[in-house]
């Protein structure tokens, strides 16, 4: 016996269609609007994994799509890194890298050498964020050297705010974003931690975290 009140073959297909055309006409007429372009200020911040190397994949987009762009590490310099390497070994032509850092502050303990590295970081990303041939600058870590106060927020804010050509981006990476830098922010992603390795003892390892 066949179950008259089943619906025919196909109907299923041609509902979830039209639920798709609809969907997406909508989504057309609103990007239809979206015609504005902009150097962006763009921050990664949270407790979780990716933050730098969400900041890395758009940096080699930028090297993809042949448009200069640069690195400042504020935190990692000590620390040999894929990316690192990948950079000043095939795109150095195109995408500037400096390592600024000498490696977390509890490797370190020296607050005044910390501050002098991170200073020195700060004046490198404003002379490569001046410099509009530079589509795009990473500063990598740097909400780190702003959470232990190396650097005055005030100071990279106004900045960012007043000196930052108008089609430059720059991307912002760390734990513990100030409030004020969220605030001038055209994009802010928080990294939330879920599960991760380290609590079950595994290490950092090649290709994941570095």
């Amino acid at each position: 016996m066949t179950d008259e009140t089943a619906e025919p073959a196909g109907h299923d297909d041609a509902r979830h269609a039209e639920k798709m055309a609809k969907k997406k006409a909508a989504r057309d007429k609103i990007m239809a609007t979206k015609t504005d372009e902009k150097g962006l200020i763009i921050v990664h911040t949270g407790k979780g994994k990716g933050k730098s190397s969400s900041a890395f994949g758009m940096i080699f987009r930028h090297i993809a799509h042949g448009k200069p762009s640069a690195v400042v590490q504020f935190i990692k310099g000590a620390m040999w890194t894929g990316e690192r390497d990948l950079i000043e070994k095939h795109f150095s032509d195109i995408c500037q890298f400096h390592t600024m850092g000498e490696g977390f502050t509890w490797e370190t303990q020296d607050r005044a050498r910390d501050m002098a590295a991170a200073g020195a970081a700060w004046e490198k990303a404003k002379e490569l964020i001046r410099d509009e041939r530079n589509s795009m600058v990473l500063l990598d870590e740097i909400n780190i050297a702003l959470r232990y106060d190396y650097l005055d927020i005030n100071e990279v804010v106004a900045f960012l705010k007043n000196e930052k050509p108008y089609m430059t981006h720059v991307v912002l990476t760390g734990r513990n974003a100030k409030d004020e830098l969220i605030e001038i922010a055209d994009l802010v992603t928080e990294m939330e931690l879920i599960k991760h390795p380290f609590r079950s003892g595994i290490k950092g390892q090649p290709g994941v975290e570095f």
